[in-house]
């Protein structure tokens, strides 16, 4: 006796569509999954055995063989439970049904529970490439299924609802909760009215913002370096609804997604601690390899504080940086996933953090300071486009009872010089200026006589490489945007200068 029923494996963020054949045969009594199944897929004979009977069904004492196919392609993770009781009862004749137009997910508890399966969203994303048009999904996971228009999502509580279901005995409604796809306005922990002072690091923030540009900045404790890294993500543009699918598939895949948030609507902000091991930041594991916090931050902010802390680590940001995605090599294989990230630094300038403060001394050696400014390679810190310091706020600027300038009216800006960015790069790879190739910055990236001067006598004093030529014609571009200016001019030039000097100091 042989049944097939549909389940879905995840490869990176892609959903793969898997075959669940079972097979009953005579012979001493045996239970075999094979198929290249990790422990928790060879486990789920237990809890299948123990489901199927809690459920008020027999168990059969036979020779039961589970190919999970294609069985080259290793499986992992309780998922497969499910589908592979289903499997079970239709090939020993316990239920009656057509599951050939349906895929299954779900964990099983012992009572025959269905119980949430982390990435939910890409499978239910291949059920629809592949043409299927109805997917049994564990209750609480039902909300994140439906963002795949298409397809028709059926919440599964129980293993016997589901079973009386396929026998026709009682039908399963369909899922039809509140639509996740409305407009909200995400609710920001820091808002820019909130920071005194330090008016030139707002400006060189909404710079890099508009333009998603790296940022690098240096100052002593307490002067709110921390603060204003956290309330940048309020002033970048909102989610689009293709971007948002692809954050809550990488959070879904991770892990990580809230259950009362089945669609991501805010950029992420990730901030790791510097003793984060390197697997948790660019990803990794064992057989199921997850995604790590570069791509976590994907479409967001990777915020890293105490930047010369975290080591000889960084130098794993390298590649991520340049190509936008990260790629995990294991004995099993290769593993793409996203990794397009606005990062954001911050660093003390020296041990004691006091080097350069007006008010505090340095307690450092000339050597101390120079080693502890070495610990960030020459490589990583060319992949910062602005470099900001960030000075101690005076006691006038503290007391004042006078709001800053509020996120909303610095988002705006932002979202307008985007919008220009986004007519300009349409139908190319880049989305922001920052993302732009050498054949793009000579194309949009044209000066007049007057900023050809400007930036040749900066190239010649500042001993500029050719890099940092380009990162400061992206930054004019960007500051060009802002100002809603066609062309880039020798104001735009200096404050981009500006932003690079710290470098070159």
């Amino acid at each position: 006796m042989l049944a097939k029923v549909y389940s879905s494996a995840v490869i990176g963020l892609e959903g793969v569509l898997v075959e669940v054949e079972v097979d009953i045969a005579q012979g001493l009594p045996a239970f075999t999954i094979v198929g290249l199944g990790d422990t928790a897929v060879q486990e789920s004979r237990e809890r299948v055995r123990a489901a199927v009977r809690n459920s008020g069904y027999s168990f059969p004492m036979k020779r039961i063989t589970v190919n999970l196919a294609p069985a080259d392609l290793r499986k992992a993770g309780p998922a497969y439970d499910l589908p592979i009781a289903i499997g079970l009862l239709l090939a020993s004749e316990q239920i009656q049904g057509d599951a050939s137009d349906a895929v299954f997910i779900g964990e099983l508890g012992l009572d025959g529970a269905v119980r949430h399966t982390d990435g939910v969203l890409p499978m239910v994303a291949v059920a629809h490439e592949r043409g299927i048009r109805q997917v049994f999904v564990p209750k609480e996971d039902a909300a994140e299924a439906s963002l795949i228009n298409g397809v028709r999502i059926v919440p599964v509580e129980r293993l016997e609802d589901l079973t009386a279901h396929l026998s026709g005995a009682r039908q399963l409604p369909e899922y039809t909760g509140a639509p996740v796809h409305t407009e909200l306005v995400p609710e920001y922990p820091v808002d820019f009215s909130v920071v005194r002072g330090q008016e030139h690091v707002k400006r060189a923030l909404e710079v890099a913002a508009a333009g998603g540009h790296n940022v690098l900045m240096t100052g002593s404790p307490g002067a709110g370096k921390t603060l204003m890294a956290r309330a940048l993500i309020s002033i970048l543009p909102p989610l689009t609804m293709s971007e948002a699918i692809e954050v809550t598939k990488i959070y879904s895949v991770a892990g990580q997604l809230p259950k009362d948030t089945p669609l991501i609507r805010q950029r992420p902000f990730c901030a790791p601690h510097h003793t984060t091991s390197l697997a948790g930041l660019v990803g990794g594991g064992g057989v199921r390899v997850k995604p790590g916090m570069v791509s976590l931050a994907h479409r967001g902010v990777l915020f890293l504080d105490e930047l010369p802390e975290f080591g000889s680590k960084l130098d794993v940001l390298r590649q991520p940086l340049e190509d936008r995605v990260v790629t995990l090599s294991r004995a099993v294989g290769s593993i793409t996933y996203p990794a397009s990230f606005m990062l954001v630094a911050a660093q003390n300038p020296c041990v004691c953090g006091w080097y350069g403060d007006p008010e505090r001394p340095c307690t450092c050696t000339a050597s101390a300071v120079a080693r502890y400014q070495r610990r960030v390679s020459g490589p990583l810190l060319d992949r910062f486009d602005i470099f900001v310091t960030v000075p101690r706020v005076p006691f006038e600027k503290l007391n004042s009872l006078q709001p800053g300038e509020g996120s909303t009216t610095i988002r705006e800006r932002v979202i307008a010089a985007r919008q220009i960015q986004e007519r300009r790069f349409r139908g190319t790879r880049a989305l922001t200026n920052s993302d732009m190739g050498p054949a793009e910055v000579h194309r949009y990236c044209v000066l007049d006589n007057k900023s050809q001067l400007v930036l040749q006598s900066a190239m010649r004093q500042l001993d500029l490489s050719a890099r940092g030529y380009h990162r400061v014609l992206k930054l004019a571009r960007t500051i060009a945007d802002l100002a809603g200016a066609e062309r880039i001019t020798a104001q735009h030039i200096a404050e981009a200068l500006q932003y690079r000097f710290h470098q070159m100091e």
